[in-house]
């Protein structure tokens, strides 16, 4: 493992303007520790699980994941499938595989929440999934 650490950035970019917005964030934070990425997006945020799922069994080497996406609260249940599953399966990974992960899906009510959220001038949580993914990759690394 090099000095800088090399991420894969999972992007579920179905409201492109906020995944944009979160990947601003996500940038600024990676950039600044002179970190390294490879990107891919997926259809929706229940594929981020199985992206994850294939990295970790490619040839490539990352020392880390970020995972970004939104899911808004809708007039169906599909929201509480969604926000739940992939949210128990990425944990399931994380735990099960020793992943250095930072989540930034962001699990909302409404519009204004997701906005809120992803503006890195307001909650820049796109930023912080990414200084979660560094923080736990030098926690990894201290128990090597």
């Amino acid at each position: 493992m090099s000095d800088s650490p090399h991420l894969l950035v999972i992007d579920a970019p179905y409201y492109t303007r906020i995944s944009e917005s979160l990947m601003e964030g996500v940038m600024q934070e990676l950039e600044a520790e002179g970190a390294t990425h490879d990107y891919v997006t997926v259809p929706g945020v229940l594929e981020i699980p199985a992206a994850i799922s294939m990295a970790i069994g490619s040839s490539k080497h990352y020392d880390g994941y970020v995972l970004i996406g939104c899911v808004i609260r809708g007039e169906t249940t599909h929201y509480e499938i969604v926000s739940n599953e992939s949210a128990r399966a990425i944990m399931d990974l994380s735990v099960n595989h020793n992943l250095a992960l930072g989540n930034g899906i962001q699990t909302v009510e409404n519009e204004a929440q997701a906005w809120a959220r992803a503006k890195v001038s307001e909650k820049n949580k796109g930023g912080g999934a990414a200084k979660a993914a560094l923080e736990m990759i030098k926690l990894k690394k201290s128990f090597s």
